[in-house]
């Protein structure tokens, strides 16, 4: 048997900018990703901590260390400048796997900047 379990999560991720016209996608910071192991196009649920909107988009690389959260295309009206998300992505793992599972979490704070890493 197999269950979806969190593979990554960056937590309290600042928005940086909204983009309408760009196609869709989440940019986010390259080595943001990286330390997570989130790859590019791989599917995301973002939470949002200052409305509750919650979404499902995929991820793009954004420019290593510029801490670019940047929402684009629709989810560009589900934030603004400023809120903090929550960014998982989530594997299917076999039941004896699970029993040591850990996700990869980063914890951000002032310019997206990495505060605690787990």
């Amino acid at each position: 048997m197999q269950i979806q379990l969190l593979k990554s999560k960056i937590h309290r991720a600042a928005v940086t900018d909204a983009n309408v016209n760009y196609e869709g996608s989440i940019t986010i910071d390259r080595e943001l990703m990286d330390k997570v192991s989130l790859r590019e196009y791989e599917r995301v649920l973002c939470g949002n901590l200052a409305n509750g909107e919650r979404f499902e988009t995929y991820a793009i690389a954004g420019e290593a260390g510029s801490g670019a959260i940047i929402l684009n295309g629709a989810t560009a009206h589900l934030g603004k400048v400023g809120d903090r998300l929550t960014i998982m992505s989530f594997a299917s793992v076999d039941d004896a796997e699970a029993a040591d599972w850990k996700p990869n979490v980063i914890v951000l704070g002032e310019n997206n900047g990495i505060i605690t890493t787990r």
